[in-house]
């Protein structure tokens, strides 16, 4: 009877303990807000001439074709298990890894000797995606929101976007894009493990275009904001002078890079992608393709936030598609 007593006791203990565990976690949730800074990815069924390759008029639910750097994803039929309640679906998907909303790892660029800066990691030491810590794929955004010049200068043409610089310019002279003025308006909160965000209030044109990097829409033929190569030059040198390393940068455009600098200064990609060139030789992160950056900047100037960069894990890889979510406190 003593031994049922001491039972009773340590059950009624132990509930107390789990329904005050559960209340803590439910006022955690409320004072925390939870945004999906993803894309889905548009998935089709393989070609019957070349299985590993989409057939486009055979499109998964709604997807459509989105610009990227190789085929659209592709999703194998369902294998099916059955059981005497019902059965398993599971499919096989074909997708390259920069596809949609994705991360970059540090393996994913090989410079060349006469791009190696001083101090810089070797390349046989940079990280794959594997190797990646919960410290850089996690961390406080530092948010530039440049969205309203990026309206006004869309406003020139409608609000949309043109390849031509001279109907609607982001070059890397265009007020419409990241500045080094920018950079230096955050100087002050660029500390170790943050992430910069971008917001160019682009992402409304994901998918616009389709594959055609050339057509006017979210590549709109390498004529979009991003980071310019004055923003990164001025990113680096006020980390080397406060002696710090963010975690990575982020934005809701293709790459990051604004498309001048995808471009180079020729047709043949010499002197380009300048985030890519010089942030992963210093184990910097890139994260591409975000969404709903406007609800972010909302709520971002009620409370401060969080990126958690939810990178799939597979040994060697030089990034890959990941669930980005922003975690803000409601204050």
């Amino acid at each position: 009877m003593k031994l049922r007593q001491n039972g009773c006791t340590i059950f009624a203990a132990t509930s107390i303990v789990f329904f005050a565990l559960m209340a803590s976690m439910k006022q955690v949730r409320a004072e925390l807000s939870f945004i999906d800074l993803t894309h889905s990815i548009p998935t089709f069924k393989p070609s019957v001439t070349d299985p590993t390759k989409p057939d486009l008029s055979k499109p998964i639910a709604n997807s459509k074709p989105i610009a990227g750097f190789y085929h659209q994803a592709v999703l194998y039929p369902a294998d099916i298990w059955p059981t005497n309640e019902g059965e398993f679906a599971s499919a096989a998907v074909l997708i390259q890894e920069h596809n949609g909303t994705s991360f970059n790892s540090p393996n994913h660029y090989i410079n060349n000797a006469q791009s190696l800066e001083p101090g810089a990691v070797p390349q046989k030491e940079r990280k794959a995606s594997e190797a990646l810590t919960i410290n850089q794929l996690t961390g406080k955004i530092v948010l530039i929101d440049v969205s309203a010049r990026v309206r006004q200068e869309l406003s020139k043409n409608g609000g949309m976007p043109h390849p031509d610089t001279s109907i609607t310019d982001f070059s890397d002279n265009s007020n419409a894009t990241v500045r080094a003025k920018d950079i230096e308006a955050i100087a002050d909160q660029i500390e170790d493990g943050v992430w910069i965000v971008a917001h160019l209030g682009w992402s409304q044109l994901y998918g616009m275009g389709g594959e055609d990097w050339n057509a006017p829409g979210y590549v709109n033929g390498l004529n979009h904001p991003g980071f310019t190569r004055e923003a990164i030059d001025k990113l680096i040198e006020i980390m080397e002078i406060k002696g710090v390393k963010i975690s990575g940068i982020a934005a809701d455009s293709l790459s990051t890079d604004s498309g001048e600098g995808v471009n180079g200064s020729d047709n043949k990609w010499s002197d380009s992608w300048p985030a890519h060139v010089r942030l992963y030789q210093r184990d910097i992160l890139i994260v591409e393709n975000l969404a709903n950056l406007d609800t972010l900047v909302t709520i971002h100037q009620r409370g401060k936030c969080s990126l958690v960069v939810s990178a799939l894990k597979h040994v060697g890889g030089t990034g890959g598609p990941a669930r980005v979510i922003a975690v803000c406190n409601n204050e």
